[in-house]
């Protein structure tokens, strides 16, 4: 286990229809996490900063999207890549995601 600490791996929720789906129907919250966190830092991580209990975690990392900006001339650019977490929790076990946005 790395020495990082648990607010280090995890940078950020992230609320969407899909992920409050997700949420309401199968317990998986989505989480934006450090680009070189492992899965079993990932779950640290998690039950650390929520005191929840984690069942399972699935990662992937989202590609960098091209994008154009228009000012005096055309020019492109691309969105950064991130690595995205859907953190399963075990029965239970819930986690106030709204109130951990705000902060």
């Amino acid at each position: 286990m790395s020495q990082r600490k648990p607010w280090e791996i995890i940078i950020r929720p992230i609320i969407t229809e899909k992920s409050n789906r997700l949420m309401e129907d199968y317990n998986k919250y989505t989480f934006e996490v450090a680009l070189d966190a492992s899965k079993p830092e990932i779950k640290y991580a998690v039950e650390k900063l929520f005191n929840v209990k984690v069942k399972k975690v699935n990662t992937m990392i989202v590609k960098p999207k091209k994008k154009r900006v228009w000012n005096k001339f055309r020019q492109y650019g691309t969105t950064k890549k991130w690595k995205k977490a859907i953190v399963t929790l075990e029965k239970g076990h819930k986690i106030d995601i709204l109130e951990f946005a705000q902060k």
